[in-house]
């Protein structure tokens, strides 16, 4: 019973461990079995976040101003 319950709190600690990284990964936006003590390149992000936003504005532009006006 006993050796049963330790592996058992093991197996919470180890997958606990394994989904705290990949959940950083996640949150990053980075590939989840990346290193997630990388270092991040601040420049890179910011570019690829401002081409979403612009990319975005544009779309949200582009149905605003259709000829038949915005879908709902």
């Amino acid at each position: 019973m006993t050796a049963r319950l330790k592996s058992f709190v093991i197996g919470l600690i180890v997958g606990g461990v394994i989904a705290f990284l990949l959940g950083m990964n996640y949150g990053r936006g980075a590939p989840l079995w990346s290193n997630p003590f990388a270092q991040r390149d601040l420049a890179a992000t910011l570019k690829d976040k401002a081409g979403e936003i612009a990319e975005n504005a544009r779309e949200k532009i582009h149905e605003a101003t259709r000829p038949d006006g915005p879908r709902r």
